[in-house]
């Protein structure tokens, strides 16, 4: 394309004019076997200037020989064409095609150019006339990349499509009645007034990448229509061409076909109805359950609340897990990543969190990128059988799904999410996993022709997902109060850290909760590494209670693993080191939960009053876990009261900490004695 402008803008500032350019491409066209001699290598350069020097005039010789030396007689025809626009653009003369079912009058003629001169503001238009039974009436007007529908055809089409629009507002309940007022309003406020449209022209099409000639207005991220019905999304603007992403099939596009821009960015339906759904990355009901109403449509792409609308995140978000919960708090409008080895439980802490949220009044969207689709319906499965469908919405775009569609679905998943954030309500947005979404960027970013950087990441692969979890925040009152909490996940290879995409998340999140594969291998499940795990807010989004219930359990936890490795070739061990390893060994004990097993606060704190005052000293420590069930329900049957304190005021105070203690060390004694 560069080298094409380039001797063109040179052909211009030859002393030729457009007869004389028209000349020379015909004597290509006419002779095939002279062009194919000029374009041989084999043939030497003496050679090809000898029959450039017999054929064409003094002007255009050394013109040629540079081009035949460059190899580029093959564009002949491009540089033609850009030669007259550029001329054309020179002297301010625009062109354009006038479609018509009979041709106008020099009088309407006249008007047509009057306006295209006004608009565009040259000095000359050139018209070209052609004629079009299709459109009924009237007539079709492009000048360059816009066209100006004033057709009957072109009407009735909006016409149409409008009313197509308000039919599928309304259900099968409404009456006939109904339906025809609906209707006839849709018609009398229909906008009859002209329009203007920007065409393109595809050039290029494959592996979901379109690249279109023209659109020289086109925005980044609007969606644009090709003729065939699908869309497309522009991801890439270059001088005199877009590359657009296919939210759809590539079947019927071929170079050649049209592309329409619509001056709209690219949004998903959202709705109340929502809850309950699985939904594409497009927002399109994908379960079997029909179409639901929609409110509204939101841009999958949003600029984030700024810092005068936030709040500070003071507000739990519990998971139900005891590991986190206790050591790496998450509060409300937080984004804590969590991160490990494939297969290492990244997918059950989320499901698991949102099981956790039946009844605590938050709505959860869990965005699938590039999952099974047999593992989308295992969770589907998982979430209704313990509830929890009631209150999540599924995004998913399946591996199977063309790469477009995986990089837009988080944006997706995140527009639903702030539709209810922005009603007040708090809301939990698990993207699983942001790895297999950065591969599929990396994917389009290569297919556009972008440059590769490290691990042939693009450059801006790090601004793709802070622009994405920058949106996860708390709202302070003034804008509704609501809230979004983010759990990224991120998918290691053997462990490591240190890689491109980890590395960039880590340091877009509040915090990580880092799952290790060893860990997961021994039993301890869920396999969190207590010492690379961390959450940046820490106990500023904790309950009183859970806060001065889980004061030590980290120190005690670091102090048991370094003395386990440092006596674990010792055979002869003093007591007190006995008994701190007895200790540790119990808490790592407790530390593991069944799945879809979430535990609420006040059995939280019970465990870690009763585990951090050494209750379960002198248990096996493979009875430890059967003690910790049976005590809590020790605790729902006969102290019931504590449960219910700590639900209702969330502080233990002394007084309450020693009937914990009262009550545990009393079952304790009955299991030792049942023993």
């Amino acid at each position: 394309m560069q080298k094409t402008s380039n001797f063109a803008r040179r052909l211009c500032n030859l002393p030729v004019t457009e007869g004389m350019v028209q000349e020379m491409r015909q004597v290509f066209v006419d002779n095939p076997l002279m062009q194919a001699a000029l374009m041989d290598p084999t043939v030497s350069l003496q050679e090809k200037e000898g029959v450039i020097n017999r054929l064409f005039p003094q002007e255009f010789r050394i013109f040629l020989a540079d081009l035949a030396q460059q190899g580029g007689i093959g564009d002949i025809g491009a540089i033609c064409d850009e030669f007259l626009r550029l001329r054309d653009e020179r002297n301010q003369i625009i062109k354009a095609t006038l479609t018509c079912v009979n041709e106008p009058e020099e009088e309407q003629l006249e008007k047509i150019r009057k306006f295209i001169i006004t608009k565009y503001n040259c000095k000359k238009a050139e018209i070209e006339i052609v004629k079009d039974e299709s459109l009924i009436g009237g007539f079709k007007l492009q000048v360059k990349d816009q066209v100006f529908d004033w057709s009957l055809n072109g009407r009735m089409q909006e016409l149409q499509h409008s009313m197509s629009k308000k039919a599928r507002s309304l259900t099968a309940d409404d009456n006939s009645e109904k339906v025809i007022s609906v209707l006839k309003e849709e018609i009398s406020h229909f906008n009859f007034e002209r329009n203007n449209q920007e065409n393109g022209t595809v050039v290029r099409i494959g592996d979901g990448i379109a690249t279109v000639y023209g659109m020289s207005h086109a925005m980044y991220g609007e969606v644009v229509v090709f003729d065939t019905g699908v869309k497309g999304l522009v991801q890439d603007i270059r001088h005199d061409s877009i590359g657009c992403i296919l939210l759809g099939s590539d079947k019927g596009i071929k170079a050649g076909t049209r592309v329409t821009c619509t001056g709209r960015k690219a949004g998903v339906p959202v709705s109340q109805e929502l809850l309950g759904r699985v939904v594409n990355a497009l927002g399109e009901p994908i379960d079997g359950k029909g179409d639901f109403n929609i409110e509204e449509y939101r841009p999958i792409e949003h600029e984030a609340p700024g810092i005068a609308a936030r709040k500070s995140v003071t507000v739990p978000l519990e998971t139900g897990i005891l590991a986190i919960d206790s050591m790496f708090p998450i509060g409300r409008g937080q984004r804590e990543l969590i991160i490990g080895d494939r297969q290492t439980g990244k997918t059950s802490i989320a499901t698991d969190t949102i099981i956790n949220q039946k009844g605590k009044d938050v709505i959860c969207v869990y965005v699938a990128i590039g999952q099974k689709a047999s593992t989308i319906a295992k969770i589907v499965n998982t979430l209704t059988k313990n509830g929890a469908m009631d209150y999540t919405i599924l995004v998913t775009a399946t591996a199977s799904e063309p790469a477009p569609l995986q990089y837009i679905a988080p944006y997706s998943g995140t527009a639903m999410a702030e539709f209810f954030m922005y009603q007040g309500k708090d809301v939990l947005i698990v993207y699983d996993d942001l790895s297999k979404h950065a591969v599929a960027y990396r994917a389009l970013s290569l297919l556009l022709e972008r440059s590769p950087g490290r691990e042939a990441y693009p450059g801006d692969v790090f601004y793709l997902h802070s622009r994405l979890l920058e949106r996860s925040c708390r709202l302070n009152e003034e804008n509704g109060g609501g809230s979004i909490t983010a759990l990224p996940i991120i998918e290691t290879q053997a462990g490591d850290l240190s890689a491109y995409i980890p590395t960039n998340v880590i340091s877009i999140t509040d915090g990580q909760i880092f799952l290790e594969s060893d860990l997961f291998f021994s039993g301890q499940r869920p396999a969190v590494n207590v010492g690379l795990s961390v959450s940046r807010v820490g106990g500023a989004a904790q309950a009183k209670a859970m806060k001065k219930a889980s004061g030590s359990i980290r120190i005690d936890l670091a102090q048991y693993r370094e003395m386990a490795v440092f006596t674990q070739f010792s055979s002869d061990l003093d007591a007190a080191t006995k008994e701190l390893l007895d200790y540790g060994e119990g808490l790592m004990e407790l530390l593991k939960q069944p799945l879809c097993n979430p535990l609420s606060m006040p059995e939280q704190v019970i465990t870690l009053v009763a585990a951090t005052n050494k209750v379960f000293l002198g248990i096996p420590t493979k009875q430890v876990k059967e003690a910790q069930l049976g005590m809590l329900k020790y605790f729902r049957e006969d102290y019931n009261h504590i449960i219910e304190e700590l639900e209702n005021s969330r502080v233990l105070n002394d007084d309450l900490k020693d009937d914990i203690l009262k009550a545990a060390k009393e079952y304790k004694s009955k299991v030792l004695s049942n023993g």
